[in-house]
């Protein structure tokens, strides 16, 4: 049985054939050079990927920077241009790989980059990398060190046949692969002095959402960390790290295996992490970015994220409406919940517990589910 994804892409292949023959007919058929096979290209699709509308994201993260230290100082030209005061980071116990000021941290399959340069010598290079491999930034907020990308498509997935490499150049707009990526970068200003850079993925594909097939919608498909290591690696090359040597970092930092586990206690959940509480802030940080949850806000000190949630699954029904609710003009739209992650730590581990929006710890399934989500991400 054909997949749904791949349904939707047939379909609109046979129209782009149409297309293609009307336009061969009138112009006639001409010899297009074939471009060189690249494996990451997004360039082509910046003038598109402002208006694109993709529904597992469906509210804006408003930003509060009351818990984020103040920058001190301005950032001029000669600033950025002058070297960073060499500030090593107290060595961890996961054996990073260093490229010049830049080193390679690894968990699982979470990697970021830890580098002695300050957040406000990195945040317009970072900003330009982004730009310049042609992504429009949705989210630009320096205060609390977070930017994203609008959703965007890999140009370089689109397969290569008979009519695309002879007249279908000509309206290679009309070709798509059904998938979307977006992406958030994370600065975090470490307190012994220098920066942790997080890049985290987030894709949507089009699939059918009747069973007349005769409607598409966008649903989650999930995060992959390769795409976030190849960018990793790319960000170093911008900021003046070889290319051979930033790409043998990324690829060679030793995975230690994290043990995340749910432990239901009762009617109480709670997520066992066994990693002191910097590490553990750190990698339920980045768990968050990748999944379904937008952090409203953040106390490190007091070990708490402020998140909401959207369910993949109303998503789904958003998009695909009853008869009767139709009828009725009822709306579906999904339904947004509010919480808190508390941090704490427990001997050598880290301890994690879904709140509500009023501090009171979340029991039963609910609680479950979603510590049972962010486990799956930390491994």
């Amino acid at each position: 049985m054909r997949r749904p994804e791949s349904a939707a892409r047939t379909v609109r292949l046979r129209r782009v054939a149409l297309a293609c023959a009307l336009a061969a007919l009138a112009a006639g058929c001409s010899s297009v050079q074939q471009a060189e096979e690249r494996r990451i290209d997004y360039r082509s699709q910046a003038g598109q990927t402002a208006g694109l509308d993709v529904p597992p994201d469906l509210t804006r993260m408003s930003r509060d920077g009351r818990f984020q230290p103040t920058p001190s100082g301005t950032v001029s030209a000669s600033t950025l241009a002058t070297p960073a005061a060499s500030s090593q980071p107290a060595a961890g116990t996961m054996a990073p790989t260093a490229v010049g000021d830049f080193r390679i941290e690894r968990q699982g399959q979470q990697r970021w980059l830890v580098t002695s340069r300050n957040p406000e010598q990195l945040w317009e290079p970072v900003k330009a990398f982004w730009t310049e491999r042609g992504f429009t930034l949705e989210v630009d907020n320096a205060q609390t060190g977070v930017m994203e990308t609008g959703w965007a498509e890999n140009r370089a997935k689109i397969p290569e046949d008979f009519i695309r490499r002879t007249i279908g150049r000509a309206l290679d707009g009309l070709y798509s692969t059904g998938e979307r990526d977006r992406f958030r970068t994370r600065l975090e200003r470490i307190p012994g002095g220098g920066t942790e850079i997080f890049i985290s993925h987030r894709g949507a594909q089009e699939v059918f959402t009747s069973a007349a097939q005769d409607r598409t919608g966008w649903q989650p498909r999930p995060s992959d960390p390769q795409l976030e290591a190849e960018f990793l690696t790319r960000l170093m090359v911008a900021l003046g790290a070889p290319e051979p040597a930033a790409r043998q970092a990324v690829n060679q930092a030793p995975e230690r295996p994290p043990v995340a586990q749910v432990q239901p206690t009762g009617e109480i959940s709670t997520l066992k992490l066994e990693e002191p509480f910097d590490r553990a802030w750190r990698r339920v940080a980045l768990a968050l970015d990748r999944s379904g949850f937008t952090v409203e806000d953040r106390d490190r000190a007091a070990g708490l994220f402020f998140v909401r949630y959207i369910d993949p699954a109303t998503v789904a029904a958003k998009e695909d409406p009853g008869v009767l609710d139709r009828l009725l003009g009822r709306s579906r739209d999904p339904k947004i919940e509010r919480y808190r992650l508390k941090l704490e730590t427990s001997g050598t581990a880290t301890v994690v517990t879904l709140q509500n929006a009023q501090g009171a710890e979340e029991a039963g399934p609910t609680a479950r589910r979603i510590l049972s989500l962010l486990a799956t991400e930390l491994r």
